[in-house]
């Protein structure tokens, strides 16, 4: 695990692409911060660039880092939270244009597992985490099941947890106010 860790983050630092395995399912990232990489992604997927996407950090301060305020109610739904959960939040910032929702929204997931949040950790910045089909098609549930087309385009294939059969599902995705209302985008 510590030397594809190594590999990615030589990759992420260099403005590259990596398609590794996340807490749902497998992703194509890049640094959230570098909007060069970020727009590899949109050309990899062949997504619409309205469509912002999510960001994965491995602690509270990268997300106190990277939105202006946050609503005391996500902490709460973090704390609480057994399945992977991205809350999108008022007013992004220090991200990639991109990354940043044209209402000024921000999707960000903090990870529990163990890959990702060394990568993240060590890589010192939050990750762009996409799952790797094509926009408008299903998510792989395994890596078995990414298509060629995503594998010839990005920089770094992690060559960790490829032969496990995942059950696992997109994250369950919620729009925070910051008055602490919230609406459930995605279960």
């Amino acid at each position: 695990m510590e030397e594809e860790i190594k590999n990615a983050i030589e990759v992420l630092r260099k403005g590259g692409t990596i398609l590794y395995p996340t807490d749902t399912v497998w992703g194509i990232g890049c640094d959230a911060r570098n909007k060069d990489a970020v727009a590899k992604i949109f050309k990899i997927k062949q997504r619409e660039e309205y469509k912002s996407m999510v960001v994965l950090v491995c602690n509270e301060t990268m997300i106190n880092r990277h939105v202006k305020e946050v609503p005391e109610a996500a902490w709460e739904l973090l704390e609480s939270a057994e399945e992977p959960l991205t809350i999108i939040y008022p007013d992004g910032r220090m991200l990639a244009e991109k990354i940043i929702a044209a209402d000024g929204s921000v999707g960000i997931r903090l990870v529990k597992d163990q890959f990702c949040n060394t990568l993240i950790h060590k890589f010192g910045k939050p990750i762009v985490s996409t799952s790797a089909n094509i926009s408008g098609e299903n998510a792989p549930s395994s890596f078995n099941e990414i298509k060629l087309d995503i594998l010839n385009k990005v920089d770094y294939i992690v060559n960790f947890r490829q032969n496990e059969i995942n059950n696992t599902k997109p994250s369950t995705i919620i729009k925070m106010a910051l008055n602490g209302e919230f609406k459930i985008i995605r279960k």
